[in-house]
């Protein structure tokens, strides 16, 4: 299924999703080293990192929306999808709380509730991490109908499924060329 958002010829929601996944995940790391040794410069890193992670991932999750709107309803997809929205949801509230608790504390240092907040958005977005991973390499969702290992550049204007060889074949369900 062809995603329709999509930025040179690239579907937009998966290059967002990197930004606020590695911020927030990368905040976490920085707790763990404020924890370890106390160096008062990383609570106000892990501060900064969520706030960007939390713009970013309303950003992603309204990409994301769109996306999902055009999935086939009763389909598995359509179902995953929403677990994947719900729980990525579910994932900015708690990094949202999190950065709701470290307001206005001095040095931004985060309290053992901001921190297990963090943990907890942490763990869940391995979990929503997957179901992306389910939703592009097991359904499809947001690959190019054409795909195929020879496909012209993205950047063309060939469809996917153009190569010039002429030839068609079967390939795991999939005609390519």
């Amino acid at each position: 299924m062809n995603s329709r958002v999509k930025l040179l010829g690239h579907p937009l929601h998966p290059m967002l999703i990197v930004y606020p996944l590695g911020l927030l995940s990368t905040a976490v790391i920085f707790d763990l080293l404020f924890m370890a040794n106390n160096n008062e410069v990383f609570p106000i890193v892990s501060y900064w990192m969520i706030t960007a992670g939390l713009v970013g991932g309303l950003l992603a999750a309204l990409i994301g929306l769109m996306e999902w709107l055009a999935v086939p309803n009763d389909s598995r997809a359509k179902k995953i999808g929403m677990w994947h929205g719900l729980g990525n949801l579910v994932i900015v509230l708690l990094f949202a709380g999190s950065w709701w608790l470290r307001t206005g504390v001095e040095d931004n240092v985060p309290s053992t509730t901001a921190f297990i907040l963090s943990l907890l958005g942490f763990g869940l977005a391995l979990v929503t991490g997957w179901l992306g991973g389910e939703l592009v390499y097991r359904l499809g969702i947001g690959v190019d109908h054409g795909a195929n290992v020879n496909a012209p550049n993205s950047l063309s204007d060939k469809e996917a499924s153009t190569t010039g060889t002429g030839r068609t074949s079967k390939h795991a369900g999939r005609t390519t060329r």
